[in-house]
């Protein structure tokens, strides 16, 4: 789609792919550009200018600096900007606030050490206990086992997903990281590993040693129980140290 069919439709008559909202949710976040994020917390346009019009006419008004966006008045927005009022405004300063905000809170929260497999659930939980489709996750740790990253790497249907090794290292490679924790759930409530869950983990981990790379655990997640391949000496490599435990305290 070119940029003058961008400016005379609404964003809701663009091809899916180009859409903002659309873009974000399939995963494309980090090629966003500023002004994409923003028309999301600007929702909608007006008759004659789309959200994402609004929301490049305000980057380009604070030359990119959205530290100075952040700390405006809602107001001062609702007067420079047509198309802006008060709960437009307040939508872009809180989703800038709490962006602040998570920078403000303490390292230990922000990267939390990983060296159990109840750590790592914990971390995993919501993305996983009650997900009614089958997802894959993946956890990339630092040298000192703090948490760099949980990355979607695929959601399938209620009974399988399918895995691409090659777009988990490249995550890993892209961080970088030291080692990774594999993590899927069985929307089923069977937390025994299948055949094809043992050997997709034994395929990873033998890829990882070639990066020099470590997988260190692999949990089936479902509701608030777990099983850890490292707690049950399934996986190649180091593991995680962790009292056996399949049912969260």
């Amino acid at each position: 789609m070119n940029e003058i069919s961008r400016c005379l439709l609404p964003i809701r008559q663009w091809d899916k792919a180009c859409r903002p909202r659309e873009r974000f949710l399939s995963g494309k976040v980090t090629e966003m550009p500023n002004e994409e994020l923003l028309a999301i917390l600007i929702g909608s346009g007006t008759g004659n200018c789309s959200a994402l019009e609004i929301a490049k006419r305000i980057i380009d008004h604070f030359n990119g600096n959205l530290l100075d966006l952040s700390c405006r008045s809602p107001k001062e927005l609702i007067r420079k900007f047509n198309g802006i009022g008060e709960a437009r405004a307040a939508s872009i300063l809180a989703g800038l606030e709490l962006g602040k905000r998570s920078f403000s809170e303490p390292e230990s929260s922000r990267q939390p050490l990983v060296n159990t497999s109840q750590k790592a659930f914990h971390i995993l939980f919501r993305d996983l206990s009650s997900s009614p489709y089958e997802r894959f996750l993946i956890l990339l740790l630092s040298q000192s086992g703090k948490l760099i990253r949980k990355q979607m790497i695929s959601e399938g249907g209620r009974a399988a997903t399918t895995v691409d090794a090659k777009k988990i290292f490249k995550f890993a490679i892209d961080e970088p990281c030291s080692g990774l924790i594999l993590a899927h759930n069985h929307p089923s409530g069977n937390l025994k590993p299948s055949p094809e869950d043992i050997e997709i983990t034994r395929k990873i981990a033998e890829g990882a040693k070639l990066l020099d790379l470590h997988v260190f655990d692999h949990l089936i997640v479902s509701g608030k129980s777990y099983f850890s391949f490292s707690d049950h000496d399934l996986v190649l490599g180091n593991g995680l140290r962790h009292a056996r435990s399949l049912v969260m305290k």
